[in-house]
């Protein structure tokens, strides 16, 4: 695969064979994927899997780690649902991770990623030392795997997601960079958050949004070139950096509206690359 080559973020549709002609019929060769229903971790549902994106020639790169219950509504939602940071929650959710992890080795994907929720801002909070042990044996086990596992950007500032980066102090921890969630989350400028966090960087979002209108809300998602993040400008970041993995584009609409949108940003980034 090419350096800074497009890809889509996708969830399993009615088939695997369904996901991968819609992902294929979009003219990319790799995705990242929402992990799928637990009945396709073991066989015979597994080898379907795994032979419906071959089949179509199609390369997973990340799979995306989830827990049943979880909203992205609004903020105080988010807070509530999201990740590993609840304490009556996380023994379960991180035993149910590192199923899925299991699940992505089997079928060769090397990158494991999640939203783990809101990190605690200050180190001394008892559920910030929580959180660190939890990731902690979240990247051990990966490790086992051969695996790295990345942190969604978005729901704390750079600054807080590297001191949580070096104070989890493994090797195979890293960031599945978003710039849309900055914004979205208010957290702060995408393009200077890069620098902050660029020597963790393994996997990336390509995605678009509008600021908060008002402090403790959620930021509004655009179609790429409509919002402030600057996609131009990204791109460029990201060649600076050094970046060499895929470009994924996320559109967390569903529809033919999703699609299109999709098209039209595979279109469009191809003239940036």
């Amino acid at each position: 695969m090419k350096p800074l080559e497009i890809g889509v973020f996708a969830t399993l549709k009615e088939s695997p064979e369904a996901t991968a002609q819609w992902v294929k019929s979009m003219g990319v060769n790799n995705i990242q994927l929402l992990c799928p229903p637990e009945e396709y971790w073991k066989e015979p549902k597994r080898s379907q899997f795994t032979k419906a994106f071959a089949d179509a020639g199609i390369t997973l790169t990340v799979i995306f780690i989830h827990f049943p219950g979880e909203s992205y509504a609004d903020i105080p939602t988010i807070q509530r649902t999201v990740g590993l940071v609840q304490k009556e929650l996380c023994k379960k959710r991180l035993a149910l991770a590192l199923r899925m992890a299991d699940f992505a080795k089997t079928i060769g994907v090397p990158i494991v990623a999640a939203h783990i929720g809101f990190v605690p801002e200050h180190a001394s909070d008892p559920a910030y030392r929580e959180i660190v042990a939890a990731v902690q044996g979240l990247c051990d086990h990966c490790a086992k795997n051969g695996q790295r596992f990345a942190l969604e950007t978005g729901q704390e500032t750079a600054e807080v997601l590297l001191r949580f980066i070096q104070d989890v102090r493994r090797p195979n921890l890293g960031v599945n960079f978003d710039p849309a969630n900055m914004i979205l989350y208010g957290t702060g400028e995408p393009i200077a958050a890069m620098d902050v966090v660029k020597k963790h960087i393994v996997s990336c979002h390509c995605k678009d949004g509008i600021w908060p209108k008002e402090k403790g809300v959620l930021g509004t998602e655009t179609p790429l070139g409509k919002g402030q993040v600057g996609i131009p400008n990204y791109f460029k970041k990201l060649k600076e950096i050094g970046y060499q993995g895929p470009v994924t584009i996320e559109r967390e609409i569903s529809g033919e509206k999703q699609k299109q949108d999709i098209i039209e940003s595979i279109r469009w980034l191809r003239t940036l690359a």
